[in-house]
C-alpha cells in the first residue's frame, strides 16, 4: 500500500529506439514530503499545531530526524510543528507496547545518554520526551532534559507510586497516555495513575478518548479526579483515515480492523487512527463534561504542558491566529492557521455574517 511504506508514483517518459513510451516508476517520498502531507492531512481534523511523535528508534535514525522535526510555523497550507516528541528509547522493558524490543534502553548514564542516543542537535528540536522514571538514570535525565526546556512525560513504565512521585520531583510534569502501557490501578500502589490523587502539583496527563485505549468509565474517573489535568491525545499512525489493512510503524507491521490497531499476530495496541476532533467528542460523552471543558482538553491543556498558553491554546489578546470553527455537534467547519483560512468544510461559510 502507498501509504503503508511511503511511497508513490510519478509518469516517466523513457526514450525507447526513437520514441517516447510512458513508464511507471515507483518513488519513495522523503521524509519532508511525508511530514508536510502530515501537517496539510490534520488540517480537516481541527489540528493547527502538533508535535510528530517518534517511537523507539537506533541513534542512527535519531541522528537523520533531526532536520525533518525541527520546529516550523504553520500557514495555509500545513499545521505548526511545535517540536518533537520522542517516545523512547527509554522506556520498560516490561511494558514497550508496539515499540522494537531489541531497541529500549536504559538512561543508565543520566542525561549524557540521552545527548548520547538523541544527538544535541535533535534535542534542540525536540519538545517532549517519554521516559519510564523508573529506569536507572531516569533522574538525572529528567532533570537534564527539564533544565533544557524539554518537557519530560512518564509513560511505558512500570514504576510504582514513590518512583512515579520521584519522576515529578526531578521534573516531569505529564503522564502518557494514562492506563496505556504502564501498571494497573492498584489500591495499594496506584503507580503512575496514582499521581492523580496528589493532592497538589498534579501532572497533565494525556488521555487517548478513542473508546479503545481506555474505557469511557476510567477517562470519568481520570476527569473527575483531575478536570484541568486532562490533555487529548490522538496517538495516531500513519493510517490514520485510510480503513482497513496492514500499514508499518516504524519496522512493526500493523494492522487495522474495525478502528483498531494492532501489532500483527498479537492483541497489542500500536497506537490509534482516531482524530483530535472525534476524541474531543467522545471526551464530553464520556465525561459528561461541558463544551468549553472538551475545547479546553485539546487547547489550551496542550499549550499549557507546553509552556506555550500565552501563544496557543486560546483566543486571548496576543496568541497566535489558530481558530477553529465548529458546528454545534462539534464537527469541523473550518480550520484557520496563522489568520489565514487552511481548511475549509463549504465555501459558501466564508460569505456568512458572524456575530461575537
Amino acid at each position: 500500500d502507498d501509504h503503508d511504506d511511503g511511497e508513490g508514483e510519478e509518469e516517466e517518459e523513457e526514450k525507447d529506439h526513437g520514441k517516447r513510451s510512458p513508464k511507471r516508476r515507483r518513488m519513495r517520498d522523503d521524509g519532508n514530503d511525508i511530514m508536510r502531507k502530515v501537517a496539510k492531512g490534520i488540517l480537516q481534523h481541527g489540528v493547527t499545531s502538533f508535535c510528530p511523535t517518534v517511537i523507539t528508534s537506533g541513534q542512527p535514525q535519531y541522528k537523520k530526524l533531526a532536520k525533518l522535526l525541527k520546529r516550523r510555523p504553520g500557514s495555509r497550507d500545513h499545521a505548526h510543528i511545535l517540536g518533537a516528541h520522542l517516545e523512547g528509547p527509554f522506556i520498560s522493558q516490561y511494558k514497550y507496547g508496539a515499540h522494537p524490543a531489541h531497541l529500549v534502553r536504559e538512561p543508565d548514564k543520566g542525561f549524557s545518554s540521552v545527548v548520547e542516543m538523541y544527538g544535541k542537535q535533535l534535542i534542540d528540536s525536540t519538545a517532549m520526551v517519554t521516559i519510564a522514571p523508573e529506569l536507572k538514570g531516569a533522574q538525572e535525565a529528567i532533570q537534564g532534559l527539564s533544565q533544557r526546556g524539554v518537557i519530560v512525560s512518564c509513560g511505558h513504565s512500570m514504576a510504582d507510586l514513590p518512583e512515579a512521585e520521584k519522576g515529578l520531583e526531578c521534573g516531569a510534569r505529564m503522564i502518557t497516555h494514562l492506563f496505556n502501557a504502564m501498571q494497573p490501578f492498584h489500591h495499594r500502589d496506584p503507580g503512575l495513575v496514582g499521581l492523580l490523587g496528589r493532592r497538589e502539583k498534579k501532572p497533565y496527563y494525556g488521555i487517548i478518548a478513542d473508546g479503545i485505549h481506555a474505557h469511557a468509565n476510567s477517562v470519568r474517573i481520570a476527569f473527575k479526579a483531575h478536570p484541568e489535568g486532562a490533555v487529548l491525545v490522538t496517538d495516531a499512525m500513519g493510517a490514520m483515515g485510510l480503513g482497513d489493512g496492514l500499514y508499518k510503524l516504524g519496522d512493526v507491521q500493523v494492522r487495522i480492523k474495525d478502528d483498531r490497531a494492532t501489532v500483527v499476530g498479537t492483541d497489542t495496541l500500536a497506537g490509534s487512527i482516531a482524530t483530535m476532533d472525534s476524541c474531543v467528542r467522545n471526551f464530553r460523552k464520556f465525561t459528561g463534561c461541558s463544551i468549553v471543558e472538551a475545547i479546553r482538553a485539546a487547547t489550551l491543556r496542550p499549550a499549557e504542558v507546553l509552556n506555550m498558553e500565552k501563544r496557543k491554546g486560546s483566543l486571548s489578546f496576543g496568541c497566535d491566529a489558530d481558530i477553529i470553527l465548529l458546528d454545534t455537534e462539534l464537527r469541523v467547519v473550518a480550520t484557520i492557521v496563522s489568520g489565514e483560512v487552511a481548511w475549509i468544510k463549504d465555501e459558501s461559510i466564508l460569505k456568512c455574517r458572524w456575530t461575537y
